[in-house]
């Protein structure tokens, strides 16, 4: 194979930022012993009372929203995409399953966040071996994400996924980790007698292939089992605790992107507003009240070329507003998932994983696994060319940088500017080869190249937790090779994407072949996938024989190796004349059904205070006997809050309060509250709240 052109002096000083900032980032609690903890989870009554049920079943959420102003947002890579307040909060939904006849136990949790990266499952598991010992570990605890593009960044321990954010942010990576352990410890704390149910369904109209020509590039056999070139199939799990339904998890293919790079408000996108509308809305789960309620959660699977956004274009489809939009595709996905769940079947079967890490730069793939049947070899992380386009339909690449234009980041870009060697490029053909990641790593760590790789079995369904972003046809062959090692039916195998680490896509060779923003973001090259079948197979024997993997050389803490361009807060300073809280613009005195009431508060910096499981807004209705109670708050999908700097050298800002009152909402009177934190010169943080002038709500 001929090498692959390298890029010259002048196209490298043009696209090195584009490259890592744009495509690499974007793709689109003491404690109980284990013994006690396990001994502890049901009286002597409950369990003779429910002897039938084969499983323990926990739920928890917990809240897991990071830095919401100022701060770079992860998904999208655009330096202008900064937070500057919420729309909804962001939330770790987490459960554990433990199998009463063997003592086995399992974790499952899905978070709203762009990614999990190895910076945020290595933090967790710290957490949880702190609180439990040896009971959750690297093996039996699974963490995955939905892929919002619309939440703060600068989480990752890798240059990469931190480069658009100006580096690591400690605060919202505190949150991400404390709220992924927290929702596991309400989990393991909730754990009762019950039972899971399994159901399967297609849903059509929630996704569209954004990378079509690639994947018309897959033999018939592979296409045929996608005839709309979508992956429509809908798979959930119904977990009960006795009689009384607990939870849901309900698996579909589709990117978390409605939401555009435009936006800079906090959301969990169309993944989390069908969590929303089914845990607030069917189920009546209010989550500042934390108290234990149904769990829903909404993960990914295999959707690497699956886009929300129907009519191929950023915002667009199947209206032209992306919040519409959000919450129509989060609909679909709910209404389908709610179906199935009506009708899901009870399972058997018993609860395991095995996980073993692999150096994904070094692997040598057999002939049974590789297109030609010769044996191949995966490369050092590349960043391919075409990354540079962006994939249109969810969120286009951003302009280049000017020559000679500096920012915070140019003495790391410039340091990552170095050719890549014939032999390299060659391994990465057809890849045009940009940056490569992998022989810069060594130095400081830009890309992942020791993943984990898991496969989880809960009852009698098989999650293969991929860490990246797997299309549906590549996400298909593993599943494929998964389930023959097994002996299982394919439809027992999911693909469970954006899970325990991160490394971008995942194509199939033909679609790398073509070179399309998913395949130039593939990073190890043209034999990635058929490694990924090899190793998953391997996995999966362990798993099916009942012995242990060989567990691999784990990736290197790089918490030490961080940088930051952000400035923390100085000081705020409320406007001339007024104090914090106060009430800048108030509300009319009265308000329409359908209409949206507005107010203005001075206020501090939100990054004095993250409020992690609480609010910086609610909405109070005036009861009968005279006491005011919160009916909304910064979680819900009727209310924002946003955050607007106003003199940056007296540090003055103001927090602007919305609530688009819904058809439904009960006439009376209303009041809008905000709770803040406000920062002296002298470093010290003082809470405060501000509440406007009561209005009506008329019918």
């Amino acid at each position: 194979m001929p090498p692959s052109p390298t890029p010259s002096p002048r196209s490298r000083r043009r696209f090195a930022a584009l490259t890592l900032a744009a495509a690499l980032g974007a793709v689109t609690l003491g404690a109980p012993s284990p013994a006690a903890a396990s001994a502890s989870q049901t009286t002597p009554a409950s369990q003779a009372a429910t002897a039938e049920a084969e499983y323990l079943v926990g739920r928890g959420i917990a809240d897991v929203t990071g830095e919401a102003a100022e701060t770079g947002m992860m998904g999208y890579s655009s330096f202008d995409q900064k937070t500057s307040g919420i729309h909804q909060r962001q939330r770790s939904r987490a459960y554990v399953v433990v199998d009463r006849a063997s003592g086995k136990r399992v974790v499952y949790v899905n978070a709203d966040l762009a990614m999990i990266f190895q910076s945020v499952r290595q933090g967790v598991l710290a957490r949880l071996q702190e609180r439990y010992g040896s009971l959750y570990g690297e093996e039996n605890v699974l963490l995955s994400a939905t892929h919002t593009h619309s939440g703060p960044g600068g989480y990752s321990h890798h240059v990469a996924y931190n480069l658009s954010v100006l580096g690591f942010q400690n605060g919202t990576y505190r949150a991400i980790v404390d709220g992924i352990a927290e929702s596991v410890a309400k989990a393991h704390d909730d754990l009762k007698p019950g039972s899971i149910s399994l159901g399967t369904g297609t849903l059509t109209n929630a996704s569209v292939n954004r990378s079509r020509d690639a994947f018309d590039r897959n033999p018939a056999a592979d296409r045929a089992a996608f005839p709309g070139g979508i992956d429509p199939a809908m798979t959930v799990l119904r977990f009960r605790q006795g009689s009384t339904d607990a939870g849901a998890i309900s698996w579909f293919a589709t990117h978390n992107t409605s939401i555009t790079n435009k936006n800079t408000l906090i959301s969990p996108d169309n993944k989390g507003y069908a969590s929303y509308a089914w845990e607030h809305g069917h189920e009546g789960v209010r989550y500042l009240d934390n108290t234990p309620g149904f769990v829903a959660a909404f993960p990914n699977t295999n959707a690497g070329d699956m886009s929300p956004n129907l009519n191929l274009k950023p915002g667009s489809g199947p209206t032209e507003d992306e919040f519409e939009n959000a919450r129509i595709i989060g609909e679909r996905q709910l209404d389908k998932a709610r179906e199935v769940y009506a009708g899901a079947h009870p399972v058997t079967g018993g609860v395991d994983a095995r996980l073993t890490y692999v150096d994904m730069e070094n692997v040598t793939v057999r002939g049974e696994y590789t297109t030609d049947g010769k044996e191949q070899r995966t490369c050092p992380a590349v960043v391919g060319a075409s990354t540079l386009a962006g994939s249109v339909e969810d969120g286009p690449a951003i302009p280049g940088f000017e020559e000679g234009m500096r920012t915070p980041v140019a003495g790391i870009i410039d340091a990552l500017r170095i050719d890549t060697p014939s032999w390299l490029a060659t391994c990465q053909y057809p890849k045009a080869s940009l940056i490569p990641t992998g022989l810069l790593s060594n130095v400081h760590p830009v890309t992942p190249k020791i993943l984990p790789l898991q496969i989880m079995r809960i009852g009698e369904l098989y999650l293969v937790a991929g860490p990246g972003e797997f299309t549906i046809t590549a996400g298909l062959r593993v599943r494929r090779t998964v389930a023959q090692e097994l002996g299982v039916p394919l439809e027992r195998v999911l693909l469970q994407g954006y899970a325990n680490a991160y490394s971008q896509y995942v194509t199939t060779p033909e679609e790398y072949d073509t070179q399309n923003y998913e395949g130039g973001s593939t990073l190890y090259g043209r034999h990635t996938l058929p490694a990924y079948q090899q190793e998953y197979a391997r996995v999966a024997a362990a798993l099916r024989q009942g012995t242990p993997v060989e567990r691999g050389t784990l990736p290197p803490d790089e918490s030490a190796r961080q940088f930051t361009f952000q400035t923390g807060v100085v000081y705020d300073s409320p406007p001339l004349g007024k104090s914090f809280g106060s009430v800048l613009t108030g509300p009319a005195s009265s308000y329409a059904r359908g209409s949206t009431a507005t107010v203005e508060f001075a206020t501090g910096h939100p990054k004095n205070n993250l409020r992690r499981g609480g609010t910086f807004l609610e909405v109070q209705r005036l009861e009968a006997d005279g006491r005011w109670t919160r009916v909304l708050d910064d979680g819900d999908w009727e209310t924002t809050y946003r955050w607007t700097r106003l003199n940056g050298l007296t540090g003055t800002s103001k927090a602007t309060v919305t609530w688009r009152i819904g058809a439904d909402t009960a006439p009376g009177t209303y009041r809008i509250v905000h709770h803040g934190d406000a920062k002296n010169l002298l470093g010290r943080i003082t809470p405060f709240t501000g509440t406007s002038s009561t209005f009506t709500v008329t019918g």
